[in-house]
């Protein structure tokens, strides 16, 4: 075959298209691939105390028999009693029902206020790490502003606006820890966008919306997610100390921040009506430190494997 021939057939022979050298892929977030928690006994003691207290707190109304609102002639019952193994309180109600009872309005506040500052701060994060300039400067001028006042300061304002109640102290509490998200989720999400995958999406004509929800946000969930479980706590501890203050959930109906302030006038002839339900919220509110703590450390991108 002639020189002439070969260059003809080679021209003929359609060239593959190699990707552009400088475009980068998007990449998709592993931040829980090889990722372990509960790797030491305080961890692993934390995960199953917070199980523990949300599954009372879910079946555990199911289980008890007794009702933690009727009252029985006698009050004050020491600890087994019959028919009342954690005896009564002052008025004569099963302290064991009114304990079990108590759970699920604690934990369900903390809950849904979590899950409101979660979904306000990150959104407000996601936003102002994204777009920069004006709009960042805006929207955490108004993050600091909400971040210079105490927030439990910002919950008993804001709870005492609106009136003492469930809803009242989900909407409180969950606008008092937004700003805190939202700077974490700012951070993370400035960083991430000065990456290549973000670029490469905006030069693929991809929309700040779907780049946001589809490539930003899976890759600054993990330490999102660490620390929406630590707020997790705080807002456990607000909620028990807006029912101690008569802010929080009203009585009738059992919570165990109203049980500690309803039982301190007893502290030292019947401290069971104290320190159990106080000693509840702390564990409650320590395991959700730890489980949070475990899960930064696992969730870590220098940790990766």
């Amino acid at each position: 075959m002639s020189d002439t021939t070969a260059a003809v057939e080679a021209a003929t022979v359609p060239a593959v298209a190699e990707p552009p050298s400088g475009v980068v892929r998007p990449r998709r977030s592993g931040w829980l691939r090889g990722r372990t928690v509960a790797r030491s006994w305080p961890a692993l003691l934390s995960w199953l105390l917070l199980a523990g207290l949300v599954l009372v707190a879910l079946v555990g109304p199911l289980l008890v028999q007794g009702d933690p609102l009727r009252q029985t002639s006698s009050a004050l019952l020491g600890p087994g009693s019959a028919g009342h193994p954690l005896g009564t309180d002052d008025l004569g109600r099963d302290e064991l029902a009114r304990l079990v009872h108590g759970a699920r309005p604690l934990l369900l506040v903390s809950f849904a206020a979590t899950a409101l500052a979660a979904g306000v701060g990150t959104l407000i994060g996601l936003v102002a790490g994204y777009a920069g300039g004006f709009v960042e400067q805006v929207l955490m001028r108004l993050v600091d502003l909400a971040l210079a006042f105490p927030s439990i300061l910002l919950v008993i304002l804001l709870v005492a606006a609106a009136g003492p109640g469930t809803v009242s102290l989900v909407l409180g509490i969950g606008i008092s820890l937004a700003p805190g998200l939202a700077r974490l989720a700012r951070a993370l999400t400035a960083r991430e966008a000065a990456r290549d995958y973000v670029v490469a999406c905006r030069l693929g004509g991809t929309g700040a919306p779907r780049i946001l929800v589809r490539e930003v946000l899976p890759n600054i969930a993990g330490p999102l997610l660490a620390q929406v479980v630590m707020t997790l706590s705080i807002a456990a501890g607000f909620a028990a100390g807006l029912s101690y203050l008569g802010l929080g959930i009203q009585p009738p109906q059992p919570d165990w921040g109203y049980m500690v302030q309803a039982g301190q006038e007893f502290l030292f002839s019947a401290p069971r009506l104290v320190v159990l339900p106080a000693t509840l919220t702390l564990l409650f509110v320590v395991a959700c430190n730890f489980v949070g703590d475990d899960l930064r450390d696992a969730l870590d991108p220098r940790g990766a494997v």
